[in-house]
C-alpha cells in the first residue's frame, strides 16, 4: 500500500509529539528513538493503512511515557524542561520586579524635585544599592540594583528544585552499581 503526503503528514505530526515529550532522554537515544518509531508506522501504515497503524500505537503521550518509564523506571524522575524554564523565566520574573523597585525609588526622587546623588540599598539581599544622581537640570542617572550572590544561589536553587536535578544524581549512581553488577 503507498503511503500518500497527507498520511506522511500524520505520521511526522505523531513523531513529532513524540519528540517533545522526550527532551529528558540523551539526545541520541531520543533521535534514534524518533527513527525507529517514524521506521515502524511507515512499515505498519503500509501494511494495514495509517489510521490503523495511528490507533494501534495509541497516542504520543502514552508511548512519550512508556519510554521514559523504560528509561528512567517508574519512580518520579528529574526534568530538564522545568528545568529549562526555571532557569529561563526566574531571571524574567526576578529582573521585572527589581527594575520596578529600582524604577520606584528613581520616581521618588524625582517628584521630590530632589538634586545631588541618593542612595537606597535595594531590595534586602537580592539586590545591590541603587544610585539615583539628580542635576536638576538634564535627565536623572541611575545606577546599581543588580543581583546579589544571593539572588544567583536562590536562582541556582530554583532551577535544581523545579527540574528535581537531585534525582539525576541518584539515577546515575543507580547506572553505575547496574553495571558493576553485571
Amino acid at each position: 500500500m503507498t503511503i500518500g503526503w497527507w498520511d506522511r503528514l500524520r505520521i511526522e505530526r505523531l513523531v513529532w509529539m513524540l519528540d517533545q515529550q522526550l527532551y529528558d532522554l540523551p539526545r541520541a537515544e531520543r533521535i534514534a528513538t524518533r527513527r525507529d518509531v517514524r521506521t515502524n508506522l511507515l512499515a505498519a501504515a503500509a501494511d494495514v493503512g495509517t489510521t490503523e497503524a495511528l490507533r494501534r500505537i495509541g497516542g504520543s503521550r502514552g508511548l512519550a511515557e512508556q519510554y521514559l518509564r523504560a528509561e528512567f523506571g517508574d519512580r518520579p524522575r528529574h526534568s530538564w524542561i522545568a528545568a529549562g524554564y526555571a532557569a529561563g523565566l526566574l531571571p524574567l520574573l526576578l529582573n521585572f520586579f527589581l527594575t520596578e523597585a529600582a524604577d520606584a525609588f528613581q520616581a521618588g526622587v524625582t517628584a521630590a524635585h530632589g538634586v545631588g546623588t541618593f542612595t537606597w540599598p535595594g531590595l534586602a539581599w537580592l539586590q545591590s544599592t541603587v544610585t539615583v544622581t539628580a542635576t536638576g537640570a538634564g535627565p536623572v542617572s541611575r545606577t546599581g540594583g543588580g543581583w546579589t550572590p544571593l539572588a544567583y544561589v536562590l536562582w541556582v536553587l530554583a532551577v535544581v528544585a523545579a527540574g528535581r536535578l537531585w534525582r539525576l544524581r541518584r539515577r546515575s549512581s543507580q547506572v553505575a552499581r547496574a553495571v558493576a553488577d553485571n
